[in-house]
């Protein structure tokens, strides 16, 4: 049986989420780069909407809407409707203007300025009607911000997908623009890059450091420090039209009606 990663040293009172890789966590020093490659978009996010009524859909464990939270925002919902994820994000996280319902992303209905949905178009069936659902809940003048992975970056070279079993759909660059272009008038594209530390050990790659650290026994020993200590700092987003962007980890796009 494969091993099981659950969040360490968590409050009292606050049961622990175990990984499955439906959603990322952190607390969990084994799944700190994707926890961290999660969060610098949500900061990134955080630092538009201060002010602002924003709705966090697809919530998850609630560190991304206490993100949103803590930068400033007027008011922060987060939305998820997983029992055990909406339960622990209800415990864990709170203060004024910050709240948990559980309900379905196209079924909570509400008037924000802005709706943050990253990192779950690829888990919908239906991205279309999900789109315009986000698209009603805006105020004018509001914003939805909308990230996916990259699907020549997530999947293996030559695959068509990851084969993440969550996943319905992965896209490419233009395949995500041309989704959003279809609902939004206005969409602006990002990418994520791996920045200081992470663009260091993409460096080592290339020079042929995996064939390097299994034959002097250092795996353990330098993953074991490597991934806990990435940090957001060590990703970046710029700006670009797809075809610029078709090496980035992550789309993010910002999306108005």
């Amino acid at each position: 049986m494969p091993e099981a990663y659950l969040q360490r040293d968590q409050p009292p009172g606050v049961p622990p989420l175990e990984l499955t890789g439906e959603r990322t966590l952190p607390d969990v020093p084994e799944e700190n780069y994707w926890f961290r490659r999660h969060l610098v978009v949500y900061e990134w996010t955080a630092a538009r909407v201060r002010g602002l009524d924003v709705v966090d859909m697809a919530c998850g464990e609630g560190y991304g809407a206490d993100a949103l939270a803590r930068a400033g925002a007027r008011s922060v919902v987060g939305v998820d409707a997983n029992p055990e994820a909406h339960e622990h994000a209800r415990l864990r996280y709170g203060g004024e203007g910050l709240r948990f319902d559980r309900d379905l992303v196209d079924g909570w209905e509400g008037e924000v300025d802005a709706v943050c949905f990253l990192q779950t178009i690829e888990h919908v069936e239906e991205p279309g009607a999900v789109l315009e659902h986000f698209k009603r809940l805006l105020r004018p003048g509001g914003t939805a911000y909308v990230s996916t992975p990259n699907v020549l970056t997530l999947a293996p070279k030559g695959a068509e997908r990851s084969g993440n079993p969550w996943h319905v759909r992965e896209y490419r660059a233009e395949e995500f623009a041309g989704l959003l272009s279809a609902h939004f008038s206005h969409v602006e594209l990002h990418g994520l890059f791996h920045a200081r530390k992470l663009r260091l050990h993409d460096w080592a790659l290339k020079a042929g450091w995996d064939a390097v650290h299994p034959r002097v026994g250092l795996t353990g020993w330098f993953y074991g420090w490597f991934t806990p200590a990435i940090s957001v700092r060590d990703f970046r987003l710029r700006p670009g039209s797809p075809a610029q962007l078709q090496k980035a980890l992550d789309f993010v796009a910002v999306c108005r009606p």
